[in-house]
């Protein structure tokens, strides 16, 4: 199981991409993103209306539906938490993200989660819009999904709302240069 790859979900412009730190043991096991019994990624995407009704796990695929895409930094290890990544595993891993991200050029990327953003882009950070951006896209930080992260759901959602209403405003100027 330890040398599963997700699919990407990713295609030229995107109003979104969410990138994950590397697929959880579950998420391996069924070959499906955010597939972990406590994560709430699908469930905040339905209510804060990124996608306009709650899609399963094994719905991943349709995720392009709504034109948002789905990767991670580190493909291809499975495991129970971030802690079992190496700096080499992020390093490698970040190197072809950005080259996806220049091929694909989303409007926005969200990092779903600090610990792995810190990694790879450096520093301590708060959540939300970042000042920086990865390959021209808009970057902005989330709180894991995962039900391991010990912030109450209401908070998380908060973020999630922000980004929906960041989405919204950002995107149109990005499809009016396309």
């Amino acid at each position: 199981m330890a040398d599963y790859v997700l699919q990407d979900y990713l295609r030229v412009g995107l109003d979104l991409v969410f990138v994950g730190f590397n697929p959880s043991l579950k998420s391996a096991e069924i070959g499906h993103y955010y597939a972990g019994r406590g994560n709430q990624f699908w469930p905040f995407l339905y209510e804060v209306g990124l996608t306009d009704r709650l899609l399963e796990p094994r719905e991943d695929a349709t995720i392009l539906d709504y034109n948002i895409g789905l990767t991670d930094i580190v493909k291809g290890r499975a495991t129970r938490g971030i802690g079992d990544l190496t700096d080499g595993d992020y390093v490698s891993g970040f190197e072809l993200l950005r080259e996806k991200m220049q091929r694909y050029r989303p409007a926005v990327i969200c990092f779903n989660g600090k610990s792995g953003y810190a990694k790879v882009m450096g520093g301590k950070r708060d959540y939300g819009l970042q000042d920086e951006l990865l390959e021209g896209a808009k970057l902005f930080l989330a709180p894991s999904t995962s039900g391991a992260l010990p912030m109450p759901r209401v908070e998380k959602l908060r973020y999630y709302r922000a980004l929906k209403s960041f989405v919204d405003v950002c995107v149109q100027p990005v499809k009016e240069r396309r």
